[in-house]
C-alpha cells in the first residue's frame, strides 16, 4: 500500500503552474498542476524546474479540486490539529484551508464577479464550520472489524481505495485524481489522494483495577444525502437516509503478560450503532412558525426504497433492530405511522422492528426508564454482540453480527440518550469479559471513568446536533451527567430557540455549502421582498412618535397620534402578510430546489398549508426564489447550468 505524504511544500512557476513537494518522503515524486490547461503530472524524483519558487508555504495534504462558475482551485490543507494516538497511529483534525485557483486572473482574496465570491464563501464556510479528521496511516472512514476483515486483500490496494464510500467526505472532490490514478498507470497519484471523514473522534485514558485502558469513540457521517435538519429529511430515491451516522465504541485494555507493550498490543474491542431518519419520503416546509408543516409523501417507490435501504444495512452490518422512537400522538404521529406501515409491507430477515414510546416512558424525567428499552433489546444485544481481537490469538475472538439502527425524528436528542444508554451496557459487557469488572458490575461504580464515558457522549452528541440540527444537543445534561435537570430543561429552550432561528434564516447557506453548486438570485415579487423593509419603516414611525418631543397645542398631538396609529396599522399589516406567506422568507437553499416537497400535492398527509398567502397550494411550481422549474429536480445525475454574464459564458458545475 503506498503511502501518504504528510508535508507538501508548495512552489510556484510563475503564474503556469503549482508544484507540490514532498519535502520529508526521500526520492518521492512531486506534483505539478498546470493552471492554464488543469493537466496534472508526475514529475521524475528531483527535477525541481530551477525557475520554481518555493512559496513558504507548509500544506498538510491536498482535498482535491473543485469547480466553481469562473475557475478550478486545488483545496488544501493548510493547517492541522493533533487529535490523539490511536492503536500507534496518529489521529489529526484540518483546521484551516487554501484555495489555490487555477485561473491566472482570479484572487481567491478578491474575486471579480459577486458570484464566484459568494461560491467561494460557501466552500470555505463549509470546510471552517465542519470537523474534518484524517489520518495518514490508519482509515477513518472504516470501523475496526471492517478493517480486520479485509486485512489481506488491503495490502495490495491504495489507501483511498480501501476507504468506506459513504463516509469519504471529499471523494467528489479528489475525483480528478482518481480518475487520472486509474486510466494511467505511470500517473499513480495514490499518495496524494487524502481520504477525509466528517465527524467526531474522542481519545481517553483510564486505569481500572490496575489494568491501563482506552475508551475512544468516533462517529462518521454520511456524504449521501447530507446536509441540515429541514433541508434533508427521510429517504431518497437512491435509498440513501438523512443524517445517517455510524458510531463506534472502541475499548482497548492492557494485556498483563504484554509488560510495558500497553494497550495496542491488548485486547482490543468494537461496538457498532448506527442512526439515520426514518426512511420513508417526507419533509418539514418550513414557514416562520415555531413547528413547520409536516409532509408526508406516499410515493409508488416509498417501500422498494426502503427495501433497499434496510438491505445494505443487514449486507453492511448484519441484522438489524429497527428502533423507532418517534411520538406516536400528535405533530409526530403520522411520520410514524408511515414508517410502521412501510415496514409491514417488506419482510425481510434479519431486521425486526421495535417501537419505544421515548416521551410517555420517560416523562416527569424519569429517565431511568431507558432501561426499559434495554431490557427489551437485551436479546438482541447478546446475539449481535461486539468485535473483539486479541493481540495473542491471531483469529478473532468475536465478530459483531448485527446492530441496532435508532431514530427520532431528527435522529439527535431521543437517539443520543438512548445509543448512550446501549453503549454503556456494552461497555459493562466488556469489562466484564476482560475480568476487570465482576458479573453484573458498571462503570458508575468507579466516578473518574464514568465521567469520562459521560462527557464523551455528550461531545460527541452536540457535534452531531450543531453539523446537522445548529445547536448542541438537548437532553444532553442527562447524558453528560447522568440525571435530568431543571436547568437542562431551560438550556433546551435556549438551544431550540438557537435551532429555531439558524433552521429558518441561515440554514439555506448551510445547505449550499454542502450541496456544492451555484447560485444566488432573489427573484420574489417586489412586494415580497420589500416588507422587511416596510417593518423597519413602521417601527421607526412608532419609535418617533413615542420618543420625539412634542410642541403644545392639539394639531402636533393630533399628528402623533396619526403617526402612531398608521405606523402600529402598517406594521401589523406587513407582520401579518410575512406570517401569510412564510415560505418566502425562510432561507431556502439557493442551489438544490426545495420545491418538490413545499408543493407537493400529491397523496400522503400534510398538517398544513401555512405560509403560502392565499390560495398557496395552488401556486405555480415553482422553487421559491428562483423561476426554476420542477422538471429540473426529475434529473438525478449531476447537471451543468450555462449562466450568461456581462457577454461571457460561465460554467457552473
Amino acid at each position: 500500500m503506498s503511502q501518504l505524504h504528510q508535508r507538501l511544500q508548495l512552489y510556484t512557476q510563475g503564474n503556469d503552474t503549482y508544484i507540490f513537494v514532498p519535502p520529508d518522503t526521500v526520492g518521492a515524486q512531486s506534483l505539478t498542476i498546470h493552471r492554464s490547461s488543469g493537466e496534472l503530472v508526475l514529475n521524475p524524483p528531483h527535477s525541481l524546474p530551477p525557475s520554481a519558487r518555493r512559496s513558504g508555504k507548509i500544506l498538510h495534504g491536498i482535498l482535491g479540486i473543485i469547480s466553481l462558475s469562473l475557475s478550478d482551485y486545488v483545496v488544501v490543507i493548510s493547517e492541522r490539529e493533533f487529535k490523539g494516538r490511536l492503536l500507534g497511529h496518529d489521529i489529526y483534525r484540518a483546521t484551516d484551508f487554501e484555495l489555490l485557483p487555477l485561473s491566472q486572473n482570479i484572487n481567491v482574496a478578491n474575486p471579480p464577479h459577486p458570484v464566484e465570491a459568494h461560491l467561494i464563501a460557501l466552500v470555505r464556510s463549509h470546510l471552517l464550520g465542519g470537523s474534518f479528521l484524517f489520518s495518514y496511516d490508519w482509515d477513518m472512514t472504516r470501523r475496526l472489524q471492517a478493517q480486520w476483515e479485509t486485512r489481506e486483500q488491503d495490502t495490495s490496494k491504495a489507501f483511498w481505495e480501501t476507504a468506506d464510500d459513504r463516509f469519504f467526505w471529499n471523494k467528489f472532490l479528489q475525483t480528478r485524481l482518481i480518475e487520472l490514478t486509474m486510466g494511467n498507470a505511470s500517473q499513480n497519484l495514490s499518495s496524494y489522494i487524502l481520504p477525509i471523514m466528517y465527524g467526531t473522534f474522542d481519545l481517553r485514558n483510564a486505569v481500572l483495577e490496575g489494568r491501563s485502558l482506552q475508551i475512544c469513540l468516533i462517529s462518521r457521517r454520511s456524504r449521501f444525502r447530507a446536509g441540515t435538519r429541514y433541508f434533508r429529511r427521510g429517504i431518497d430515491h437512491d435509498g440513501h437516509v438523512a443524517n445517517f451516522n455510524e458510531t463506534e465504541q472502541l475499548l482497548l485494555v492492557e494485556d498483563p503478560a504484554a509488560g510495558a507493550a500497553g494497550v495496542d498490543a491488548g485486547t482490543q474491542m468494537s461496538f457498532v450503532q448506527i442512526r439515520g431518519s426514518v426512511p420513508v419520503f417526507w419533509a418539514e416546509v418550513n414557514t416562520l412558525r415555531y413547528k413547520p408543516d409536516l409532509q408526508v409523501m406516499d410515493l409508488q417507490e416509498t417501500a422498494d426504497m426502503m427495501r433497499k435501504h434496510l438491505q445494505e444495512q443487514v449486507s453492511t452490518y448484519g441484522e438489524q433492530a429497527l428502533v423507532n422512537l418517534v411520538n406516536r400522538k400528535g405533530y409526530e404521529q403520522p411520520v410514524k405511522e408511515a414508517y410502521e406501515r412501510y415496514v409491514s409491507q417488506i419482510t425481510l430477515p434479519g431486521v425486526r422492528y421495535q417501537y419505544f414510546d421515548f416521551h410517555n416512558e420517560c416523562k416527569k424525567m424519569r429517565w431511568d426508564r431507558i432501561s426499559v428499552l434495554i431490557d427489551e433489546l437485551q436479546t438482541d444485544l447478546q446475539r449481535y454482540g461486539y468485535f473483539c481481537l486479541t493481540a495473542n490469538r491471531p483469529e478473532s475472538v468475536k465478530l459483531q453480527r448485527g446492530t441496532v439502527r435508532t431514530n427520532c425524528m431528527d435522529n439527535l436528542d431521543r437517539t443520543n440518550v438512548v445509543q448512550a444508554a446501549l453503549a454503556k451496557w456494552t461497555l459493562n459487557e466488556q469489562l466484564t469479559s476482560v475480568g476487570i469488572l465482576p458479573e453484573g458490575g458498571s462503570i458508575d461504580s468507579y466516578e473518574a471513568l464514568a465521567k469520562d464515558f459521560r462527557e464523551m457522549w455528550a461531545d460527541h452528541a452536540d457535534a452531531i446536533a450543531n453539523a446537522y440540527g445548529g445547536s448542541g444537543a438537548l437532553k444532553s445534561d442527562f447524558t453528560r451527567t447522568g440525571k435530568r435537570t431543571r436547568m437542562g430543561v431551560m438550556e433546551d429552550g435556549v438551544k431550540s430557540s438557537l435551532r429555531y432561528l439558524k433552521n429558518n434564516f441561515f440554514d439555506g447557506a448551510r445547505q449550499d455549502g454542502f450541496d456544492l453548486v451555484t447560485g444566488n438570485w432573489d427573484q420574489r415579487p417586489l412586494i415580497t421582498r420589500s416588507m422587511p423593509f416596510t417593518v423597519s419603516v413602521s417601527l421607526f414611525m412608532i419609535c418617533a412618535g413615542l420618543t420625539l418631543p412634542r410642541t403644545s397645542g392639539k394639531a402636533p398631538i393630533i399628528r402623533s397620534f396619526i403617526g402612531l396609529s398608521s405606523g402600529s396599522l402598517t406594521l401589523a399589516l406587513s407582520l401579518a402578510f410575512i406570517v401569510l406567506h412564510g415560505v418566502d422568507y425562510v432561507s431556502w437553499p439557493r442551489l438544490v430546489p426545495s420545491t418538490e416537497y413545499i408543493y407537493y400535492k400529491g397523496p400522503g398527509f400534510r398538517s398544513g398549508q401555512h405560509g403560502k398567502g392565499f390560495g398557496g397550494e395552488d401556486k405555480p411550481k415553482t422553487r421559491i426564489g428562483t423561476s426554476i422549474s420542477l422538471k429540473w429536480l426529475n434529473h438525478r445525475k449531476r447537471v451543468s447550468v450555462a449562466v450568461m454574464e456581462e457577454g461571457q459564458k460561465k460554467r457552473v458545475d
